[in-house]
């Protein structure tokens, strides 16, 4: 029975997403992990029950009128759970931060050094003493009017944006311009300006030429588009727009990654010529604080910024100021992030390093008595950070607070006090809890996924290393950390790239490699370029060997309900072409539109297709509710009539892969969709399963599952960052079938990895480091992975060693 001071939460009747009235009790002051193949319905049993309970019992705390303000979820789906202390949540963030956070920003050490130098800084003589937001780039009063506080200058050129003069307007002589139909509208727009759109760009008159690049003007006029044959196209009103605006605009406001390196390639950067790159104001500038501005403090190391602080003399307010940033700036280092720079931009951070300075910002906070929910806290990092990062959990849990983990890797579970493992499978077969207790007692639970990973200490089997078809060169890399490296990558074989957190092995593959390539493909399609190389790459060899470039990430397939598994993967296309193609649907004279549910005409148009209702409760949270007139079914009743086999479309999209399988037995297009969906584990999965619904290992297996069901067309390159991120062991097995299967099939494969049990499975391996930050960005150690185990400057060998059980 629960008490006042009840010592453990107590879940009763959890039916959250698959879960299946799940009733546990879970100890407090302790650290729990949460275990489970991918889709077992841990994370819902941890963030979408327990925590999401705890929220809504904060909102309710609030002020009605302030809850109107907050961004509310609804309650979960469960009877009861007691013993619950107030939670933070500490989820992953998928999420691209902006270019203006930094880690000073992130970490809050940024507004304790303003106010450093606000209040205890060395002003010139005479000078008016500034408030801290006069110190801060991202404010009006701090930036530097020239560059806005981004501290770079963007500009372009006539050669950039038109690398062939040889070309006219028409021909695509403006490569910076957008494709498809906006790049015709500005070339008709320009014609209907009177411009020759004919003529090869050289022989235009310069002035013309200037003021087609580079003009700040946007004139309206009257197109009228050249009819083609059987179509009907009205004159319209174009606006029109320089290249130079174009691309200035998409750099800054686009939010497409592939669109803002498009517009990078058309622009130069510089440091801005006002501030230095400084970013601030020269007010902000003149005032120092141990002999150094502001702008030279925040471009040190953290560890060197301790030193200059510690030897700072000063008076009381500086020696508090001090003191305070001194242990802010203790807790990072811990976590061995000693190497960052207050200045150094979140984008160019990992994903490891980016966790660990919100751990460290939570480690300062002092909350006493919480319960602090975490997902896969060690994802992204190097088997060397984890060690950082469980010291960091186990001083949350001596502080007074529970934390609980959702997490994979086997060597956080191991230092578990409490382990709750949920299962036995994904989905429907899972949503059990199978064990709850100390990690030890998981050994008897035979149907458990995680225990053959938790306790079998089999040596991995030894596989015959491939030899590499070709090479492919990298000369003089030079971006970020990664300074004057020359690399080589095998083709026709698995390489797995490793360093610990930090250490550069994003840029190398995600920026530079990757880059290489999509330059080359770039030029193929006739936009020439001086070198097919990317930005940091002198040169490279071996590029004709790949004849395609295909990454594949963990970004979300959709951003609203309206994408689902079956629409990302083309399935939905066949599935209504066979409703369609029904003696009912022929009779009635549907399409294949009718059978979708983002088009008007099949769908339920009180709901517009979305299956459910929003009811506005005022004060209360918004609730959803299943559409009053199709009850869920996103369609109308005369679309649901047409049914194939029994089964009208609604029903269809309910199944999951596994019985979609069987159900499309007879159907070739379908069948080889749902196979490749099966192969990479994904069977427990809806067909129309909401993209929102979906983690992000889903999200990857589904675009690799989508990528294994095109035809092959010559020597692919597949790049994987971290493809094992979020995936239990059962399922990294599942996955790396799948990937040495390309390799088998003729194609190369590199993953930047962390998992040791993979790394130990691949061909070649190319290791970063020693360190991270300024101590990283070196290759040093490449080869097999027996080779690399035994290179004496590697931080990964000493782990490689241990998973190939090496002496």
């Amino acid at each position: 029975m629960a008490t006042p001071h009840d010592p453990y939460v107590r879940v009763r009747g959890a039916r959250e997403h698959n879960l299946q009235d799940v009733t546990v009790d879970i100890p407090r002051d302790t650290l729990t992990v949460f275990t489970g193949v991918s889709g077992s319905g841990k994370s819902s049993l941890a963030f979408g029950t327990i925590y999401a309970e705890a929220q809504r019992r904060y909102f309710e705390s609030v002020a009605p009128y302030a809850r109107r303000l907050i961004h509310q979820v609804g309650a979960p789906k469960v009877g009861e759970i007691t013993g619950l202390p107030p939670a933070v949540s500490l989820e992953q963030r998928r999420s691209a931060p902006g270019a203006r956070s930094s880690v000073g920003t992130v970490t809050t050490l940024s507004n304790s050094l303003r106010m450093l130098f606000s209040r205890a800084g060395e002003y010139p003589q005479g000078a008016e003493r500034l408030d801290s937001d006069a110190f801060s780039p991202n404010t009006a009063a701090g930036a530097c009017p020239q560059c806005h506080g981004l501290g770079r200058i963007h500009r372009t050129t006539e050669e950039l944006l038109v690398p062939d003069p040889g070309l006219s307007i028409r021909a695509g002589a403006i490569a910076a311009w957008p494709g498809a139909w906006q790049g015709k509208n500005l070339r008709d727009v320009l014609d209907a300006l009177g411009y020759d759109v004919d003529r090869p760009w050289r022989e235009l008159d310069p002035a013309d030429r200037e003021w087609i690049l580079f003009t700040d003007e946007q004139p309206v006029v009257t197109v009228h588009p050249v009819r083609d044959a059987g179509r009907i196209q009205r004159p319209y009103q174009g606006t029109y727009m320089s290249a130079r605006r174009y691309v200035m605009h998409t750099f800054a406001d686009s939010r497409s990654r592939t669109l803002r390196a498009k517009a990078e390639r058309f622009l130069t950067s510089a440091p801005c010529p006002v501030c230095g790159g400084s970013r601030l104001r020269p007010e902000a500038l003149a005032v120092t604080f141990a002999g150094r501005t502001i702008a030279e403090l925040a471009g040190l190391p953290l560890t060197g910024l301790a030193e200059v602080l510690s030897a700072a003399g000063g008076g009381d307010t500086a020696r508090v100021l001090t003191g305070d940033l001194l242990a802010r700036i203790g807790t990072v280092t811990e976590l061995g992030l000693g190497y960052l720079s207050l200045d150094r931009t979140a984008p160019t951070l990992s994903s490891g390093e980016l966790q660990r300075l919100r751990l460290a910002t939570q480690l300062r906070s002092g909350l006493f008595g919480v319960v602090y929910v975490l997902d896969e806290p060690s994802a992204g990092l190097h088997p060397a950070d984890t060690e950082s990062l469980l010291a960091v959990l186990g001083r949350l849990k001596e502080a007074g607070n529970t934390v609980f983990v959702v997490e994979h890797q086997m060597d956080v579970v191991r230092q578990a006090d409490w382990l709750v493992d949920v299962g036995p499978l994904a989905g429907e077969h899972g949503g059990r809890v199978l064990h709850s207790g100390p990690p030890a007692g998981l050994a008897d639970v035979a149907e458990s996924a995680t225990r053959r990973f938790l306790f079998d200490d089999a040596p991995v089997p030894v596989r015959e290393v491939r030899t590499p078809s070709g090479w492919l060169r990298l000369h003089g890399v030079d971006r970020h950390n990664v300074r004057g490296v020359d690399a080589a990558f095998p083709l026709g074989v698995f390489t797995a790239v490793t360093g610990v957190s930090g250490s550069g092995k994003s840029t190398l593959v995600g920026q530079v490699l990757a880059g290489v390539l999509a330059d080359r493909r770039t030029a193929d399609a006739s936009e020439p370029r001086a070198e097919l190389v990317a930005p940091g790459c002198a040169s490279a060899e071996g590029l004709d060997a790949v004849d395609r470039l295909v990454q594949v990430d963990q970004r979300p397939i959709g951003r609203t309900p309206r994408s689902n598994l079956a629409t990302y993967t083309g399935l939905f296309d066949v599935v209504r072409k066979l409703f369609a193609a029904t003696d009912v649907a022929r009779e009635r004279g549907y399409r294949a539109g009718r059978f979708s549910f983002n088009v008007t005409g099949g769908r339920c148009e009180t709901c517009q297709g979305e299956g459910f209702v929003s009811v506005e409760l005022l004060f209360l949270p918004s609730t959803y509710a299943p559409c009053p007139d199709c009850h869920g079914a996103r369609y109308n009743p005369e679309t649901l009539d047409v049914t194939l086999r029994g089964l009208n479309i609604a029903q269809v999209l309910d199944l999951t892969v596994e019985s979609a399988a069987g159900f499309f037995a007879d159907a070739p297009a379908a069948g080889r969709s749902l196979r490749t969906l099966l192969d990479v584990g994904l069977g427990y999965l809806r067909l129309g399963q909401p993209a929102t619904e979906l983690s992000g290992g889903e999200a990857q297996r589904i675009k690799l599952a989508a990528e294994l069901q095109r035809a092959r067309r010559g020597h692919t390159l597949y790049l994987l960052d971290e493809p094992t991120t979020g995936l239990h062991p059962a399922d990294v097995e599942v996955l790396m079938r799948q990937l040495h299967g390309l390799v088998d099939a003729g194609s190369t494969v590199v993953v930047v990895e962390h998992d040791m049990a993979v790394v130990a499975g691949a061909d070649w391996v190319i290791d970063l480091g020693p360190g991270g930050g300024d101590r990283g960005g070196r290759i040093v150690a490449s080869g097999p992975p027996v080779d690399v185990a035994r290179a004496r400057e590697s931080r990964t060998a000493a782990y490689l060693r241990a998973a190939l059980h090496l002496e």
